[in-house]
């Protein structure tokens, strides 16, 4: 006997309220998460707003400073990189377009022809001081809108140096009491290049392995992407040392934190430069039908997998000596070459190597010694380095990675 259904209830419909109603719960958990994560940015705005306004109002006397607490506001909403620069930069523009209404308007009253002529003046005057597009566009928006506000009685000449007053303490507070991810970003942009490093390594060694063509061309490309990366890496580091250098509310840790991320972009940078060349010969062999020793496949995920542990290492905030000893073992194993290999694998063994004296020097060990662990030959080796085990024994056939 078929279940009674209630009239005008749709089969499902149960279901399809519970999925709803926990698509709707999830939306409002990321929405909290969202709101934690910045809720330290809206404090800043909100006190510099007022701040500003106190400054602007009661200690310089301007009777309705609307642009001090708007541009602190404006200011302190930059999260993006290079934050401090940025402040400076928005704070000039601004001030510039409202210098140049608030002339203009004193002169020449305001009319569609003075706003014409204050956005092409202030926008000229920002590029002509070195402006770039943040500032140039700022200058043009506040001549705008000084020209189209009337001022009040006491209020000509003067709101340019509430725009003044909104910058600086926008910048006072962004020194004093930068917002936490400013320092802690560096470290996770880092975390994020080792990361896709260490999956075009691996994709390498998957193409190499089953001869995927268009494997190896995405590992390329993926490779040739991380070279944006580290620009994004160096902006964010160079504004999380700045803050690190003049905030003194933050803490000998974070300080530590963004020193240990600086000294890491140089090894990086190399090492992404090294496995961008490899790849480029992996795909080359693959597409020509190259023969490449499985020893050399075992390098490029042997690689891949100490690559790995330093990423895993600086998510733990852990040392990252701890994939030196398989760079050791894997440098060691590199002296070996095999008489088969042709131009395209040769490259990528002395790629492999040079990546290992990088992630070496990565790792804290000088670049004197991060060569030394590098032998030319097996000869070359010294076994007497505190790192290693003794002797390695010649190298044998390895079966498929997992």
């Amino acid at each position: 006997m078929s279940p009674v259904r209630e009239p005008g209830r749709r089969p499902g419909g149960r279901l399809l309220g519970r999925v709803r109603g926990q698509v709707g719960r999830e939306a409002t958990v990321a929405r909290l998460v969202r709101l934690r994560a910045r809720a330290w940015l809206i404090v800043q705005a909100g006190v510099g707003a007022g701040l500003a306004w106190w400054v602007a109002k009661d200690l310089l006397g301007h009777p309705l400073p609307f642009f001090a607490p708007v541009t602190a506001l404006v200011c302190l909403g930059l999260t993006y990189a290079s934050r401090l620069r940025r402040i400076v930069e928005l704070t000039i523009g601004v001030a510039i377009g409202i210098l140049t209404g608030d002339l203009f308007v004193h002169a020449f009253g305001s009319g569609v022809w003075q706003i014409v002529a204050v956005c092409v003046v202030a926008m000229s005057v920002a590029v002509l001081l070195g402006g770039g597009q943040l500032l140039m566009m700022q200058a043009g928006i506040q001549g705008a809108i000084l020209t189209t506000l009337v001022a009040g009685e006491g209020e000509a000449l003067s709101r340019w140096l509430d725009a003044v007053v909104g910058g600086g303490v926008a910048l006072v507070i962004a020194m004093v009491a930068p917002v936490r991810s400013t320092t802690e970003r560096p470290r996770q942009r880092a975390i994020t290049i080792v990361g896709h490093l260490a999956e075009v390594l691996t994709e390498t060694e998957q193409a190499l392995r089953n001869r995927d063509q268009d494997r190896a061309t995405a590992a390329l490309a993926r490779a040739r992407e991380l070279s944006v990366e580290l620009e994004v890496l160096r902006e964010s580091t160079s504004e999380a040392f700045a803050a690190a250098q003049l905030a003194p509310l933050l803490s000998g840790v974070h300080k530590e934190d963004v020193a240990e991320i600086r000294a890491l972009q140089g090894p990086l940078d190399l090492a992404v430069r090294n496995v961008r060349v490899l790849a480029r010969r992996a795909e080359l062999a693959v597409e020509e039908h190259e023969f490449v020793p499985g020893t050399y496949t075992d390098m490029v995920g042997d690689l891949a997998q100490a690559t790995a542990t330093i990423q895993e290492q600086l998510e733990q905030h852990g040392p990252l000596s701890a994939a030196r000893e398989d760079l050791v073992v894997l440098a060691r194993r590199s002296t070996w070459a095999h008489p088969r290999a042709g131009l395209s694998a040769e490259v990528m063994r002395a790629q492999v190597r040079s990546t290992v004296v990088d992630l070496l020097v990565l790792s804290g060990v000088p670049l004197a010694e991060a060569r030394r662990r590098v032998p030319a030959t097996r000869e070359e080796y010294d076994p007497a380095s505190p790192d290693d085990g003794g002797d390695l024994p010649p190298p044998r056939a390895r079966g498929r990675r997992p």
